[in-house]
């Protein structure tokens, strides 16, 4: 496993993190039982990996935090989020971290979040609720703030944009695939500049693993004029990138791809079967995809933005 310093937090972080949430939940939405999930979680701290993100809303912070018991809380790092959509405020904040921490068996959490923050909500949740979030690092209950866009609804970034003047974020969760590169111009030059730590959502997703989803996709882009079809074969659209490199599938390509973006530390990856939970540790693990097929990918989804692969 590979590591590196996670922006201004100054973390020692896995260059893959274990998403606990996702289509998956670490096997909870295939109902492989507790056990599984929790096997999962170890696995995973056995080859290295030691960024684990949870949220309140993934039902899962009790499972990590039960593999996790006894495991020195130095060597590893939990990032979690709080839900704002259904109801807010500061004290829903402090009553949310509080619970949170229960289910996970610990004093403080590395990242707390906003979770699925959209462009609309920003301008309240700055300046009525993240008070709180500096108030509890203050106190030492969290360490670093974070937030994650709600990027199905927010494709362009836009809640990020809006967010940059203010620089509030220590870290970020972002949307970025092969199908969707608009955070390489919207956000992560502004990452970069403030130094904030940026974790990958939706690398892969059912576009990327599903070759139906991804044909759908390509002509959901093709319809919007987004992507040019005569640079496509249609029936195979990402073919040329087995072809031409050495990836084993696509989804292999997809995790190399977003590993090597410059603005990147951590991409997230979830799965509750401890086979493909490897695989993807070793994709993340592989050189970076040849120049020329990274240029070709990036060329030929330059304007791309009407999907995000999910």
């Amino acid at each position: 496993m590979d590591y590196v310093t996670f922006g201004r937090t100054g973390l020692n972080v896995s260059v893959m993190g274990l998403g606990c949430g996702g289509p998956s939940r670490i096997g909870q939405s295939a109902d492989k039982g507790d056990a599984n999930s929790i096997a999962i979680v170890r696995t995973a701290l056995d080859a290295g990996i030691n960024f684990f993100d949870t949220a309140e809303a993934y039902r899962t912070e009790t499972l990590v935090g039960q593999a996790l018991q006894g495991v020195d809380r130095d060597s590893f790092v939990i990032s979690t989020k709080k839900s704002y959509r259904s109801e807010i405020s500061p004290a829903l904040v402090r009553q949310g971290l509080e619970e949170s921490l229960k289910r996970l068996q610990m004093d403080y959490v590395d990242i707390y979040n906003l979770h699925g923050v959209g462009p609309q909500d920003y301008p309240m949740l700055r300046d009525e609720i993240l008070p709180t979030f500096f108030q509890l690092r203050d106190e030492g209950k969290i360490r670093f703030i974070g937030v994650s866009e709600m990027f199905n609804e927010d494709k362009e970034h836009q809640m990020m944009v809006d967010s940059f003047p203010d620089d509030v974020w220590d870290v970020a969760m972002i949307g970025f695939n092969i199908l969707n590169q608009t955070a390489r111009t919207q956000v992560f030059p502004g990452t970069i500049k403030q130094n904030i730590a940026v974790q990958i959502m939706f690398a892969v997703r059912r576009a990327l693993s599903q070759p139906d989803k991804l044909r759908e996709a390509v002509q959901q882009l093709v319809d919007a004029g987004q992507v040019d079809p005569a640079e496509f074969d249609a029936a195979d659209p990402l073919g040329f990138v087995l072809a031409e490199s050495d990836a084993t599938s696509i989804v292999d390509a997809a995790y190399r791809f977003c590993r090597y973006e410059p603005g990147v530390h951590v991409v997230l990856s979830g799965t509750g079967n401890p086979a493909h939970l490897q695989s993807n540790i070793d994709s993340l693990c592989k050189p970076p995809l040849p120049d020329g097929v990274v240029q070709k990918l990036r060329h030929l989804f330059r304007n791309a933005s009407a999907v995000t692969g999910q």
